[in-house]
C-alpha cells in the first residue's frame, strides 16, 4: 500500500524532472512526510493538461459520492480489480502522475504491528518520480465546492517490498520515466501490474539517521 510519501525537491526541479510548469507554484509546500490520512492536496499532472503541475487532494471522491467519507478507503486502488470497483471504474480513463521523491513502510516484527521499523523507498534510478494515479472532479452537494481528488495505484509486491511490506505485501506503480506518457495516454491498465516494477532501494530509518538495509 502507499499512505506515506515525500516531495522535498525545488519547484524548479520538480519542473525539469517531470517537464512541466507549476499552475500556482505558491501552493507548493516540501513536505518530508505527507500522511496521506491528512488529505492534503499534492502535485499531480493529468492526462488533460500534460504540460501543467496541479494540486490534487489524495483520496479519490467519485463524481456520484453524496459526500466526501469515501476519501478514507480510497487513498489507494488495486490496478487488478479497479475497474470492477465503483469507486474507481469511472476514474480509470483519468489519468495523473502522482509526484514523489520517495515513499515510507513500515515492515512488521508481530502480527499487530506492535513492534515494525520504518523504512524510505525509492526508485534506484529517478530522483524525483511519478506513481500511476487516477483522478475524479466531484462538486460538493452541500456548497458546490469543485474538488479534484486521486488515488494512488498499487500492485503486487516484488521481492524486496515482500520482504519490507509482509503484511499486505502490496506496492505503489512507480513508473518508468520513459511510461509517463504512455499511462497518461491510456495505455492499458494490465501493462503496468507486477511484473512491471523499478529498481527500488530502501533505507532504514533510524533514531540516529538513515541507513541502507537492502
Amino acid at each position: 500500500m502507499c499512505y506515506h510519501t515525500k516531495l522535498t525537491a525545488k519547484t524548479e526541479k520538480i519542473e525539469g524532472s517531470l517537464k512541466a510548469q507549476f499552475h500556482e507554484p505558491d501552493r507548493y509546500m516540501p513536505q518530508e512526510e505527507i500522511n496521506g490520512f491528512d488529505f492534503k492536496s499534492t502535485p499531480v499532472i493529468t492526462d488533460e493538461n500534460p504540460q501543467k503541475i496541479q494540486f490534487y487532494q489524495w483520496g479519490l471522491i467519485p463524481h456520484w459520492a453524496k459526500n466526501d467519507e469515501i476519501k478514507k478507503v480510497t487513498l489507494n486502488a488495486r490496478i487488478e480489480s479497479a475497474e470492477d470497483k465503483p469507486s474507481f471504474r469511472d476514474a480509470i480513463d483519468q489519468r495523473c502522475l502522482v509526484i514523489a521523491e520517495g515513499f515510507y513502510e513500515w515492515h512488521w516484527y508481530d502480527t499487530k504491528g506492535r513492534e515494525k521499523q520504518k523504512y524510505l523507498i525509492r526508485p534506484t534510478d529517478q530522483e524525483i518520480f511519478a506513481f500511476a494515479g487516477i483522478y475524479s472532479t466531484w462538486e460538493n452537494p452541500k456548497n458546490g465546492a469543485i474538488i479534484n481528488s486521486y488515488s494512488i495505484l498499487t500492485t503486487q509486491a516484488n521481492s524486496l517490498m515482500r520482504e519490507i511490506h509482509n503484511t499486505k505485501k502490496r506496492m505503489p506503480i512507480i513508473l518508468r520515466e520513459e511510461d509517463r506518457q504512455h499511462w497518461l495516454d491510456h495505455q492499458d491498465l494490465s501493462d503496468f501490474a507486477f511484473p512491471y516494477e523499478v529498481s527500488l532501494k530502501a533505507d532504514k530509518i533510524g533514531h540516529s539517521g538513515v541507513y541502507r538495509l537492502f
